[in-house]
C-alpha cells in the first residue's frame, strides 16, 4: 500500500520512477471540462502493491474558483499488448503480440467546482457526498481506499476498449462519470447497502439499465424519447427511471443533456468544428437552440471555445 501511495501522491507530475517506461498516454484538457491523464507504464519487474486509489477535495473559501475535486488511481499486474484485441487472451505470444509484461497503470481525473457546479446548483444537499460536490464541506482532506472490481472494471475498460475518435471520446466520458459516482461512496463509513429498487436486485434488470445507459449514448446525436429507450430496452417507462436514477445518480434526461454537451465540448475545443457543424451533429434544429442549451450547461458560449 505504501507504495502505491508514493506514486498517487505524484500522478499528477510527469515523471512516476526511475525505470519505468511510458507504454501508453491519453490526456484531455478542455476547459470547464473533465480533465484527465491516463498512464500506463513497463514496471520491469512485479510490484508487491495493492490497487489504490485517492480522493482530493481541494477546499479554498477565499478562491472558490480555484476548487476542485481530484481522483487518483494506481493499478498494477495488468498485462499489456499492443494488439488490443488480444489484451486479455492466455496465449503464447503470437507474430504481433509483445506477449505479458508487468505493468502500472496510474490515473488522475479533475473536476473543476465549475464542472460540478451543473449537478449541484438547484438540488438539495442531504449527505457528504452531496457537500462536497457541491464544495460545501468546510475543510480540505485527501481519502485513500482500496479498489474495489466495479471500478477495477472501469479503469480497465478506460484502457482496453475498441473505441477510436469522437466515439472514444463519448465513451470516456461517460466512464468517467461513472468512476466517480463510484469513487464517492468511500465519503460513506457504513457497509454499502443494496438497491432501493427491488427489480435491481437480479442481474437482467441491472443489464436493462446499463443497455439504457449505452443506446442513449449510441444516439447522443439523435436524441430518443423515454418511451422508445424503455421498449428497446424491454422495461417499464416508470421502472426505467427510477433504476436509472438509483444506478447513475441522475435522471436520464440530465445524464443524456449532460453527455451531449461534454461531447460538444469535445467537438469544438479539440477537432475545431464550427457552431454549426456541432449543432447539426447533436441533432439540434437550429443553432440557436444548441447555443441556449450549451450556455445553460456550461455557463459558456459555444464560440468562446473555438481556438
Amino acid at each position: 500500500m505504501i507504495q502505491a501511495l508514493e506514486i498517487l501522491k505524484e500522478a499528477h507530475k510527469n515523471g512516476i520512477e526511475p525505470g519505468m517506461n511510458l507504454l501508453y498516454q491519453k490526456s484531455q484538457h478542455i476547459p470547464d471540462s473533465i480533465q484527465y491523464i491516463i498512464r500506463r507504464y513497463n514496471a520491469q519487474q512485479s510490484l508487491a502493491t495493492e490497487d489504490t486509489g485517492m480522493l482530493v477535495y481541494h477546499y479554498d473559501a477565499s478562491s472558490p474558483e480555484k476548487q476542485y475535486l481530484e481522483l487518483r488511481f494506481c493499478t498494477v499486474g495488468n498485462r499489456y499488448c499492443s494488439e488490443k484485441s488480444c489484451a486479455n487472451c492466455q496465449q503464447l505470444p503470437t507474430e504481433n503480440c509483445d506477449g505479458n509484461i508487468h505493468t502500472l497503470d496510474v490515473f488522475n481525473f479533475h473536476f473543476s467546482s465549475t464542472f460540478l457546479h451543473q449537478f449541484t446548483h438547484n438540488v438539495k444537499l442531504s449527505n457528504k457526498k452531496d457537500e462536497v460536490l457541491a464544495f460545501k464541506h468546510p475543510q480540505p482532506f485527501t481519502k485513500v481506499f482500496p479498489i474495489c472490481p466495479k471500478k477495477r472494471s472501469i479503469l480497465n475498460s478506460l484502457l482496453n476498449h475498441s473505441y477510436n475518435g469522437v466515439l472514444e471520446n463519448i465513451f470516456v466520458n461517460a466512464k468517467i462519470h461513472e468512476l466517480l459516482l463510484f469513487s464517492l461512496d468511500c465519503l460513506v463509513e457504513e457497509k454499502e447497502e443494496g438497491f432501493v429498487c427491488k427489480f435491481l436486485a437480479d442481474d437482467r434488470g441491472k443489464e436493462q439499465i446499463y443497455k439504457a445507459r449505452d443506446l442513449l449514448l449510441q444516439h447522443i446525436g439523435e436524441p430518443i424519447t423515454i418511451k422508445e429507450l424503455s421498449r428497446k430496452v424491454a422495461m417499464n417507462e416508470c421502472y426505467l427511471k427510477k433504476g436509472f436514477k438509483e444506478v447513475f445518480g441522475t435522471t436520464i434526461f440530465d445524464f443524456y443533456q449532460q453527455q451531449r454537451m461534454e461531447h460538444a465540448k469535445y467537438l469544438l475545443y479539440e477537432k475545431g468544428l464550427s457552431v454549426t457543424d456541432v449543432s447539426a451533429l447533436l441533432g439540434y434544429s437550429s443553432i440557436s437552440h444548441f447555443s441556449a442549451a450549451f450556455k445553460k450547461h456550461t455557463g459558456l458560449k459555444p464560440c468562446d471555445l473555438l481556438k
